[in-house]
């Protein structure tokens, strides 16, 4: 009796007839200890699918202490790629007895022609078979298609247009007329936008006549979006900005807008969107309420199949209105523009899903008057506490007066960190280099990071300190690349997360990129020619498997599924799926690939 498991990729993206091919084609072979199943230049004619047993993949141009480069074992599948090159570039060597079905050639090359999604998941990089294990965690017949990928276009309305000469009264009785909520006034050269509220603000408040242009009270400074962009992405610009709606343009012509009630309307029966409830928040206990369903919103963001780094980002942005609101509601209104709330290390990436330690930080105007000012932010962090937000174990939050400080008084601390060059040193730069301002006048943080970038970036000797940082933590491979599988599980934030995280901080720093999340520094380092594109998106893909499987040890704890005392950041190899192993090993090589790449650059090899 065949039993292959052909729920898991590769075999999930046939149908029922493409998997009835394969049960009704294969053969079983055995094979002894120590025997060679396909050798270095042989022919494909097969290919293998472990029922029991283990396989090493060797590199024969290799010396024998570096030649096996992966590592086979019951589920897992070789040799399609040597169908697909004509021969095989590596041996295949039992390490014990051994069954394997045999797929031939000719069965599998007519399904590769059958089902093309299948053929390409042996020639795709891992920024293109991660999407598969997106898709798997897909639920309740909600897809990536119809979740994810929604296009701005499918929500935008028609624009309501007034022109230069357009008066008050005339746009009033347009909006009334269009039952529209705002409308785009179309200058010599720029597009402003007008909301019912700023005309009755203009009408009752400012004194404005019902005659006077409508041009006067329309704003243009707009958040944009294009009509391909994600629908998914246009909510979290408009939470990030604080704002209800996107114009959506076409090169320098508005076609469109988007407003948050018709974006909550499309997700709300797909996820449980907590937006809205943050900002309707008028006090500290509503804050702590919409807070408090964050969890809730990642469950079901996970559920339906959401690409881990649009759920980061919406999440970042969340966050970031949480606290900025916070601050508002603590912080005396004259010393919100004097001041720079920022916030640090994963938060400051954006690359927080579940709330962890606070990391924060204030930037005080140079002559600011503020004697209030310790009370506050002891106050502040305590309220941070409460929304769910704990306190750094090592202190670095704005109730610590060392983390308040004026602009002169950061820029000489951090001349001070760049001379010193010790380890605390060169981590407090490294979190103050993820800084995002996410409250106060944000203007201050920019001056902080371009003195950071004047004092390091051209600093060979410093970037060669501040870069072995990143080689602190070996990869958690075996001499012969396999994946290490200890009972307690690998340390993937050690062993995965920091070294990509820290690598790509290093060389953001060397080419002064402004973003602080990884992956827009990834995208940044690609275009300037620092990364290969290829490699670039292999190490923000590999990033994002790693946080993946660490939230979901997190979320495990919460739902009280998972152990409650063991480490978040230990993921059991053997409770992986074929696929997530897969995975998991090709993106620990990857990590490898960019530690060496880093130590050549930086010279540590010396």
């Amino acid at each position: 009796m065949v039993d292959i498991d052909l729920s898991q990729a590769p075999f999930s993206l046939l149908d029922e007839a493409g998997k009835s091919r394969v049960t009704n084609g294969v053969d079983m072979a055995y094979f002894d200890t120590g025997e060679v199943i396909l050798d270095a230049g042989q022919s494909g004619e097969y290919m293998y699918i472990i029922h029991k047993g283990e396989v090493a993949e060797l590199d024969t141009t290799l010396p024998d202490a570096r030649a096996r480069i992966g590592h086979y074992t019951a589920g897992d599948v070789f040799g399609a790629i040597s169908i697909l090159n004509g021969k095989s570039r590596y041996r295949f060597k039992t390490e014990q007895e051994t069954l394997c079905y045999l797929l031939p050639k000719v069965i599998f090359e007519q399904l590769c022609d059958a089902y093309p999604t299948f053929g390409d998941f042996f020639r795709e990089s891992l920024a293109n078979k991660a999407r598969l294990l997106v898709e798997r965690r897909a639920s309740d017949g909600v897809s990536m298609a119809g979740f994810m990928l929604a296009r701005v276009a499918e929500c935008m309305r028609a624009p309501c247009l007034a022109n230069e000469a357009t008066t008050v009264a005339e746009a009033v009785a347009m909006l009334n007329d269009q039952h529209a909520d705002s409308l785009l006034v179309q200058a010599v050269g720029q597009v402003g936008i007008v909301t019912k509220t700023d005309l009755l603000n203009a009408l009752i408040l400012q004194g404005h006549e019902r005659a006077s242009p409508v041009l006067g009270i329309a704003h243009f400074t707009l958040v944009t979006a294009s009509p391909d962009d994600y629908l998914f992405q246009a909510l979290v610009s408009m939470t990030r900005h604080d704002v209800a709606r996107v114009v959506v343009m076409e090169g320098d012509q508005a076609i469109g807008v988007v407003e948050l009630t018709d974006v909550l309307s499309y997700f709300s029966s797909r996820s449980y969107v907590v937006s809205l409830e943050v900002e309707q928040a008028n006090d500290l206990e509503a804050l702590a309420r919409a807070s408090a369903r964050l969890p809730e919103l990642v469950r079901a963001l996970m559920s339906q199949g959401v690409k881990l780094n649009f759920a980061m980002d919406l999440l970042a942005a969340l966050n970031g209105r949480i606290i900025s609101k916070a601050f508002q509601f603590l912080v005396p209104s004259q010393q919100q523009s004097q001041s720079c709330f920022v916030v640090m290390g994963s938060e400051g990436r954006g690359e927080q899903i579940l709330k962890t330690d606070q990391d924060n930080a204030l930037i005080l105007q140079d002559g600011v008057d503020w004697p209030t000012c310790g009370d506050d932010m002891q106050r502040l962090t305590e309220t941070l506490y409460m929304l769910g937000y704990p306190p750094c174990p090592g202190n670095i939050m704005v109730s610590n007066p060392e983390w308040v400080n004026s602009e002169s008084g950061w820029r000489r601390t951090i001349s001070r960190w760049a001379s010193r060059r010790d380890g605390d040193s060169l981590m407090n730069l490294a979190i103050m280099l993820d800084a995002h301002a996410v409250a106060g006048n944000g203007q201050l943080l920019d001056g902080i990071r371009q003195h950071l970038f004047d004092s390091c970036s051209h600093d060979e000797i410093f970037l060669s300190y501040f870069a072995k940082i990143a080689l602190r933590f070996a990869t958690p491979l075996t001499l012969f690349g396999t994946l290490k599988r200890p009972a307690h599980g690998i340390d993937i934030k050690k062993g995965g997360i920091f070294p990509i995280v820290h690598g790509v901080r290093t060389l953001a720093l060397e080419c002064r990129t402004a973003p602080t999340s990884t992956l827009a520094r990834l995208d940044a380092l690609a275009a300037q020619g620092r990364l290969e594109k290829e490699f670039a998106a292999d190490l923000g893909e590999a990033l994002s498997l790693f946080a993946e499987l660490r939230l979901k040890q997190q979320l495990a704890r919460l739902d009280g599924t998972g152990k409650t005392d063991s480490d978040p950041n230990l993921v059991v190899v053997q409770s992986l799926s074929s696929l997530e192993r897969d995975l998991l090993r090709e993106g620990l090589h990857i990590v490898k690939d960019f530690q060496q790449r880093l130590s050549h650059r930086f010279h540590l090899e010396y």
